[in-house]
């Protein structure tokens, strides 16, 4: 652990999966909290930085291109205020596997209204496992043991079906749209916490 801060992690056992037969198996993944350290170096590509300061290893996914724009923003949000970094995303560790398999968490604390919006990603060699369901309900069950938290959104493009699907089975219903800069057009989907 670096920085001898605690790691805050929120763990779930997942055991029901839309997975093909072969694949279905419970999931039991941690939301493992990073550091400022620890998203500027993945922001800039520095795997090695990166690892030296997170408290789980990371893959080379981690500071590749496709996520480097998300770990830009955590850095400079973590940099303007610390204590940002326990809501926001955090690496979908598995437990079983002792392995970093995405990303997942909030983009930020609740807002004044109670309301937190959540985002997860999953690295393309972990897909179709359950993943992308076990961090969902991992920051489900924490939204609802916080009590300034009362309402959860999603953000979701309307040509990703699984998001889409994955949402509508935990009871988000749509609420609006936006147009995202780099996502581009996406639903607005909330559900009580």
């Amino acid at each position: 652990m670096s920085e001898g801060r605690d790691c805050h992690a929120y763990s779930v056992r997942h055991e029901q999966q839309a997975d093909p037969p072969e694949q279905r198996r419970p999931q039991r993944v941690r939301i493992v909290h990073l550091t400022a350290p620890v998203f500027r170096a993945l922001a800039n590509g520095d795997l090695e930085t990166a690892n030296t300061a997170s408290p789980v290893p990371l893959s080379a996914y981690f500071a590749g291109p496709e996520w480097r724009a998300v770990w830009g923003r955590r850095s400079k949000q973590v940099e303007e205020n610390p204590a940002d970094a326990e809501w926001v995303t955090g690496v979908i560790w598995d437990e079983r596997q002792q392995v970093a398999v995405g990303r997942a968490g909030y983009h930020g604390p609740p807002d004044p209204l109670g309301m937190v919006e959540i985002g997860y990603a999953v690295d393309p060699a972990y897909r179709r496992r359950g993943y992308a369901r076990a961090a969902l309900e991992a920051l489900l069950q924490r939204a609802a043991r916080e009590p300034q938290v009362r309402t959860v959104r999603v953000t979701i493009s309307p040509d990703n079906v699984a998001s889409n699907r994955l949402a509508s089975q935990y009871g988000f219903t749509e609420v609006g749209e936006q147009w995202d800069d780099e996502d581009g057009l996406e639903i607005i989907y909330e559900v009580d916490a």
